[in-house]
This record gives C-alpha cells, sequence and structure tokens, in this order.
C-alpha cells in the first residue's frame, strides 16, 4: 500500500482532494462514501449505529452515522467540495449478527438512517449495495468516485467477532436502560 492507500474501521472518516484509495470492510456497518465529480474530491465514513445512547457520550462520537456524516461532508467542503455537487454511494446493513432492539435489527436501523439523512440534505444517492446477509469489501477512489465491491460470506469476514463483541457490550449497556427489548448472540 501507498500513502494514497487509506484503510478505515468503525467511526473512520477520511476525505481527499488528490486522489486516495479508501478501504473497509462492513457487516452491519454502513460505509457512505461521498464525491463531488466538479472538484474532484471525495471520502468516505464507516460508521455502526446512526445516534449514540446516552451511556455513549464519552465514546469516538465518528461512530455513529449522524455524525460522521457531518464530519465527511465537512472535511469535502474544507477540501473545495461543494455540497451542492456532492454524490453518494452507500453500503453495507448486511445482517451479519443476529441483534434485534427495539427500532429493528442494527443494519435495519442503519440503512433507514443513512437514506433519510442524504435524503433530508439533498444529496442524491447514485449507487447502493444494502441489506443481504453478506459482509462487503469496499474499495473508493476519492478522485473519480468509483467503486470495487466484494461481497464476502459470513465466516470469511475477519471484523465480525469484534462486532458481535461490541454489539453485545452495546446491547447490555442499552438493556440495562430499557432501551432494547430482545438481544440474540
Amino acid at each position: 500500500m501507498s500513502a494514497n492507500d487509506v484503510t478505515i474501521y468503525i467511526g473512520g472518516v477520511f476525505a481527499s482532494r488528490d486522489g486516495a484509495t479508501v478501504r473497509t470492510l462492513l457487516g452491519s456497518c454502513i460505509a457512505a462514501c461521498l464525491w463531488d465529480p466538479e472538484s474532484g474530491v471525495g471520502g468516505m465514513n464507516h460508521f455502526m449505529l446512526p445516534r449514540p445512547s446516552s451511556h455513549d457520550a464519552g465514546d469516538d462520537l465518528a461512530r455513529f452515522g449522524v455524525h460522521a456524516m457531518e464530519l465527511l461532508i465537512g472535511k469535502i467542503q474544507r477540501l473545495g467540495g461543494d455540497r451542492r455537487s456532492v454524490q453518494a454511494k452507500i453500503f453495507g446493513g448486511g445482517h451479519v449478527l443476529q441483534i434485534v432492539g427495539v427500532g429493528g435489527s442494527v443494519p435495519e436501523q442503519n440503512i433507514r438512517f443513512v437514506r433519510r439523512f442524504l435524503s433530508e440534505e439533498g444529496i442524491p444517492v447514485v449507487s447502493e449495495d444494502l441489506g443481504g446477509a453478506c459482509a462487503r469489501q469496499v474499495i473508493f477512489r476519492t478522485d473519480s468516485g468509483r467503486v470495487w465491491l466484494k461481497r464476502l460470506p459470513g465466516s470469511r469476514f475477519p471484523r465480525a467477532e469484534a462486532e458481535r463483541a461490541h454489539a453485545r457490550e452495546a446491547a447490555t449497556i442499552q438493556a440495562k436502560a430499557g432501551e432494547i427489548t430482545l438481544f440474540d448472540d
């Protein structure tokens, strides 16, 4: 990998105007790839849940869609991108974890959130690969907006166990607060 190759994980937000390749692996998480075709500025985020609960206040807020989306849009604008011409490509929300909460499964909540956020912000979604039962590897070129996508069977998803562990911890905290009605492992 070169200096222009970047891998992001949960809570990662990266943008560039110089042309970089950004990679991530997704299970139930979402990656939004935003690109301004006029300036050639683009970037990607990787978020785990739409919004933090009251128990997550001290955690890295970029793990949550509402913050990750604003951070990415802000980075693109600071690099010379124009919010009015930004396009989105969205990926993830795979049912690789068996977790159901009050608002539905984590993937369903993430998919609803990212679609609603982009619609409310007037950012058109030009491509998406969401839902299903597979994990995904996403590779995004920030200068061209091109995406390479590889669907991975759940057993080949190396971060699945880390996501499961984090989801169990979050579910336990939320269950104590009465926010989750069902948790299957």
